[in-house]
């Protein structure tokens, strides 16, 4: 007899669903957020003149809708990012063919800057939807985007690499099909660490929010409305004021996005900790427990449990597939054919954007970029080296504390997001009335787009190390050098190989911002590939803006694949958990 989809365990007593005071907070939650996210859904709507009949203000009272469409479209890059993370970043980590293209991409992307992407895909999105403020939004979004998935889908693939062989041999031995497996065993290992990059990938994202919502690519010039283009113009006028009150904005809606969606979403996750004792504190959330305390809404949400359940059964995805067996040497011969379709399609790439450069740039032009690039570089190297140096110890000190960990989280979240160009004032009038050197007094800022990173994936990892590996270690009383060495370092390496990895990143996405500051009519330029491509793309050149994206790519992925890749195999053959 089959199996009802709703069984007695969705059965109660009338009674039991009957509203209560928490039913009415959680609706009154759910109508606020569905209120604002329908105004700014219809200003989405209105025709693009009206950003010229009426552009941004620097009036306080407008703040508050800025904020609300600034934060509404970083979730929605959010909700793209972790769609993005779960299919391209599970196909990396499943299929060796995959991995060939999707991690090198991941490598290359990554490094492209946020205006690199917008000198190209601005133009796409208001043809597009023509005439319309969704061609910039998109856009905009798409910038937010950028700024976010390649963190998520890294921290993603690390973790199903590095799967626990405990849980591989329970999947194996319960002979889970793919899609069980995963939704079963992979996706909830993989979340505590998700989580935490989650919340540093829109952190991070509010470092490019000036550059995504105020749009200057040659001639094209757009400002949204929205905290980034508010910052942008009282940074051009020189309105200290209205820069303190952007400020204040940004700590209040993180303040606000942290206790509705990131602590609960955090307490949650707790559940999937990878560990046989259980943990003497657990991450707390007011939230998340209201949401526990509610009737109705828990009546309103059985179709979605039933719908999972039904999926859970269909016979397709409840049984292993079958092994195909493939001819003797056939998996050689297609994994060889692949590699060499993979490097035909890179030369051609690579043949077309020389065709197109070497039409107006010569030598001297790709000798310069690589020589700015090597001084970007330089500066990439010695901030991953300092941010390590201070953010190890406190990230592991914060995420083997629960209780701490929830005091930190939304403190960290305000410091990640704090935008850089905030501190070009300070930086742009020290440097100017000292005389000191761009070159090295511009480089502290690139490191707010880098430490972060580090920061909150060793707190990742530290939150879900063992709890009976920490009492193990207690028990033979090993000493702090004996238990860095032997215990915590070999149990985070791996989020951290993915930490500093995007933070490598994340300072070449930085140096644009960095390596060329103004306040004002005063700008100051620090040498390298960051505020080459920041020139070229404020006159339009984009034969420059392609070189030099061209050659921040090769150096990334040529430093990727001499040192994160082989760290990453160390991670995955040393340091898993079993």
């Amino acid at each position: 007899m089959k199996r009802p989809i709703l069984d007695a365990r969705h059965l109660a007593p009338l009674g039991a669903y009957a509203p209560n005071i928490f039913d009415v907070i959680a609706f009154v939650l759910v109508i606020a957020v569905l209120a604002a996210i329908g105004h700014s859904a219809s200003e989405i709507k209105a025709p693009l003149t009206e950003l010229d009949i009426a552009p941004v203000h620097l009036d306080p009272w407008l703040l508050p809708g800025y904020a609300l469409r600034t934060t509404l479209r970083m979730f929605a890059a959010m909700g793209a990012s972790l769609i993005f993370t779960f299919v391209v970043a599970t196909l990396a980590a499943k299929s060796r063919k995959a991995e060939l293209i999707i991690i090198p991409a991941l490598d290359i992307l990554q490094s492209v800057p946020v205006l690199g992407f917008l000198t190209f895909t601005v133009v796409f999105f208001l043809r597009l939807f023509p005439g319309s403020q969704l061609g910039a939004e998109c856009a905009a979004i798409f910038a937010i985007f950028t700024a976010q998935a390649w963190n998520m889908a890294f921290s993603f693939y690390q973790s199903l690499r590095t799967l626990p062989t405990d849980l591989s041999e329970v999947s194996r031995l319960f002979r889970l099909s793919p899609w069980l497996r995963f939704w079963r065993v992979e996706a909830p290992f993989a979340t505590p660490g998700l989580v935490w990059n989650a919340m540093m990938s829109m952190s991070g994202s509010w470092f490019f929010v000036v550059a995504s919502e105020a749009i200057s690519v040659g001639d094209t010039k757009i400002a949204l409305p929205g905290i980034g283009a508010w910052l942008g113009l009282a940074i051009e006028q020189q309105d200290i004021a209205a820069v303190a009150m952007a400020v204040a904005a940004i700590a209040v809606v993180i303040l606000l996005y942290d206790q509705l969606v990131f602590r609960p979403i955090v307490a949650w996750a707790d559940k999937f900790r990878f560990e046989q004792t259980a943990a003497q504190h657990r991450p707390r959330s007011w939230l998340y427990d209201l949401l526990r305390k509610t009737r109705l809404l828990k009546r309103l949400t059985m179709p979605i449990v039933a719908l999972a359940e039904m999926l859970n059964r269909i016979s397709v995805l409840r049984w292993p597939l079958a092994p195909i067996k493939a001819p003797p040497g056939w998996a050689r011969l297609t994994n060889i054919a692949w590699l060499v379709l993979t490097i035909g399609l890179t030369a051609y790439g690579a043949w077309l954007i020389f065709s197109y450069l070497s039409a107006t740039l010569g030598l001297s032009d790709l000798l310069q970029s690589i020589s700015l690039g090597a001084m970007t570089l330089l500066r990439v190297l010695v901030l991953i080296v300092l941010a390590s140096l201070v953010w190890v110890p406190i990230g592991v000190w914060i995420g083997l504390r629960p209780a701490v960990s929830d005091r930190v989280q939304p403190f960290a979240q305000f410091l990640a997001a704090f935008p850089a160009n905030v501190l070009f004032p300070f930086a742009v009038v020290t440097i100017v009335h000292f005389k000191l050197d761009p070159n090295i007094w511009l480089s502290p800022l690139m490191i707010l787009g880098t430490q972060w990173y580090i920061l909150f994936n060793v707190i990742a990892g530290a939150s879900v190390f063992p709890t009976d590996l920490r009492e193990v270690s207690t028990m033979y009383r090993l000493r702090s050098a004996q238990w860095w060495r032997k215990v915590i370092l070999p149990g985070i390496f791996p989020y951290y190989v993915t930490g500093a990895l995007t933070a490598s990143g994340g300072s070449w996405n930085a140096s644009i911002v960095a390596e060329l500051a103004s306040w004002g009519n005063t700008k100051v330029e620090a040498a390298g590939l960051g505020a080459y491509i920041a020139k070229a793309t404020d006159a339009g050149d984009y034969p420059r803006v392609v070189l030099g994206i061209a050659v921040m790519a090769v150096f990334v992925v040529v430093f990727n694949q001499l040192l994160w890749r082989p760290l990453y195999r160390i991670a995955e053959r040393r340091f898993r958990m079993s």
